[in-house]
């Protein structure tokens, strides 16, 4: 069923009145009761991404979810991606990259992020995650009023265009987070004990100290926010040439972050041939 714009804006109104001060998981079942199977939940398998998977994987786990590989992600995401869908018994991982054509017209030396890491995530993220979303009535985020920015006002519920986005863990904190995660021995993301409480791709990625905020580790030194909508693309990236696969493996090399740089580092690289990369302190 499709809404117009107003339509859905006074569902969702209506609905974060109903579900505003609800525990996630009263908020997870009144989604999925309301939407079905038109209902996806958008993961980036990050530092704290396992609580809301386990969530789901305990009212629907054959709820779709939308992973999105840019192709510069950390080795170790793709790892703990791999390992915790398994092990949540989760069956519907659908893994999100960007359109060669995109890439090879836009970035195709995949350097795009060194001058411009708005285009970057805009091919990277968010076309794939807004090709993906075309299919579904509503979505599933795990964004947090303490996280800060332009999440402090985060409602439970929004209307965004003519779908309904719902932030189960929008009223959470890292007490909350942490409970849950201790409670029921969820393995966390490794590279949050060398200090990345938020993950994303690896060169717009550092680690914080402990009195810095929980982002700031995140395209530090300017003032992007996170990429809002996240969005499917066909693989079809093996076909880059191997020259550009071999400029692409030099790039992650010379650009890797000392902060990276703890014992055994893997990078894996979409596009290239070889597929990994290791790298010895």
């Amino acid at each position: 069923m499709a809404y117009d714009r107003d339509e859905t804006t006074s569902w969702a109104g209506r609905l974060d009145a109903e579900l505003r001060y609800a525990d996630p998981l009263t908020i997870l079942n009144s989604a999925v009761a309301a939407f079905g199977d038109r209902l996806a939940l958008v993961s980036s398998f990050g530092a704290e991404s396992a609580v809301l998977l386990h969530m789901v994987s305990r009212v629907k786990p054959d709820m779709p979810i939308l992973f999105l590989d840019t192709g510069l992600l950390f080795a170790q995401t793709l790892d703990y991606r791999r390992a915790l869908a398994g092990r949540l018994g989760l069956s519907a991982v659908q893994d999100l990259r960007p359109a060669f054509t995109d890439l090879a017209v836009t970035d195709p030396t995949a350097k795009l992020w060194q001058t411009d890491t708005d285009r970057c995530c805009h091919i990277r993220k968010v076309l794939p995650l807004d090709r993906a979303l075309a299919g579904y009535g509503a979505w599933i985020t795990g964004r947090k009023r303490f996280h800060g920015g332009d999440r402090i006002s985060l409602p439970v519920v929004e209307g965004l265009d003519h779908q309904i986005k719902f932030n189960p863990l929008a009223n959470w904190g890292k007490a909350e987070l942490d409970g849950y995660m201790a409670d029921y021995q969820l393995p966390a993301h490794p590279l949050v004990a060398q200090g990345f409480p938020s993950i994303g791709c690896w060169p717009c990625t550092q680690a914080v100290q402990g009195d810095e905020d929980v982002r700031a580790g995140r395209w530090a030194g300017s003032e992007k926010p996170s990429v809002a909508s996240i969005s499917r693309a066909r693989r079809g990236l093996s076909s880059m040439s191997a020259a550009t696969s071999r400029d692409a493996n030099l790039t992650c090399v010379s650009r890797l972050k000392p902060a990276s740089w703890v014992g055994l580092i893997y990078l894996k690289v979409a596009f290239c041939p070889l597929r990994q990369i290791r790298l010895k302190a």
